[in-house]
């Protein structure tokens, strides 16, 4: 398994030819804390060793070992040490093939599953991902965690008492503009006058129903696609380009903040699994 050192941190990430899988990462952060941020795609997770804690909608959680935690895609976390000696993990990310955006609303209400089935079929499924050549063994596993986690959103889904989670129609618009120009860019006054409303409760609506600031949400789906591309081999310089940042330094201090590691490493680490 390709891994990178960053101080004391160990990262290993690829992207396997498995459709519907976008990423894997595993890492090992004695000390790194993530800021808050978003993923375009769904996080599932498990802590090895060690535990983290997390906000996600603004209520905290945590990761013990019989957990598998799963974050929706488009909602603010962050993640921290919970014990010293901080934790390892192992993270699959997942497009919308797998798991509907109508499911992210349970989701947000019970990211932390205690399913110990789940919890044996998402080692396996990694295990999997991590061979060459047995990429059919891969989509059948990831099928059954599929199945077991929709059965659980939907469950979920369904429940009377399920806490709704405010959404904002203003706030919602100003995240559909910053998702359809992510490269791009929205300058503030530009989406307040798209959006008739003033640049100032613009922001507030968007902290206030997301958690995050505009600027953050944008930052954070930059880093997203620039993860893919590094592990595809692109260089950090033509990344960075082609993901809206203004230079490789400029990508190269959000990427770290974001994943914990340079980008330059990053690409590394997709460059030695290669083929």
């Amino acid at each position: 398994m390709a891994a990178e050192r960053a101080g004391q941190a160990e990262v290993s990430a690829w992207r396997p030819r498995v459709p519907g899988v976008v990423e894997v990462l595993h890492a090992h952060f004695p000390a790194y804390s993530y800021p808050m941020h978003v993923h375009d795609a769904w996080t599932l997770l498990i802590v090895d060793d060690g535990a983290v804690r997390y906000d996600l909608d603004r209520h905290e959680h945590g990761t013990p070992h019989d957990t598998v935690s799963l974050l929706p895609p488009h909602v603010p976390h962050n993640g921290s040490p919970a014990v010293p000696g901080g934790f390892r993990k192992r993270v699959v990310y997942l497009d919308s093939s797998h798991l509907g955006e109508e499911l992210i609303g349970a989701a947000v209400d019970g990211p932390d599953l205690r399913d110990p089935v789940l919890r044996r079929r998402v080692g396996r499924l990694h295990s999997a991902l991590g061979r060459r050549g047995d990429e059919l063994e891969a989509q059948s596993r990831l099928a059954l965690v599929g199945e077991r986690l929709r059965d659980h959103l939907r469950r979920r889904a369904a429940d009377p008492e399920r806490r709704q989670r405010p959404d904002p129609a203003l706030a919602r618009r100003l995240r559909e503009l910053l998702d359809a120009r992510v490269v791009d860019g929205v300058p503030l006054q530009e989406a307040a006058r798209l959006l008739h409303a003033h640049p100032a409760h613009l922001v507030r609506a968007f902290s206030g129903a997301y958690g995050i600031a505009p600027h953050q949400y944008l930052m954070s789906r930059r880093v997203g696609r620039a993860r893919r591309l590094l592990l595809d081999g692109l260089p950090p310089g033509e990344v960075a380009s082609v993901t809206g940042f203004y230079d490789q330094a400029h990508l190269t201090r959000h990427f770290k903040k974001l994943v914990g590691v340079t980008p330059g490493r990053y690409r590394g680490l997709g460059a030695r699994r290669a083929p």
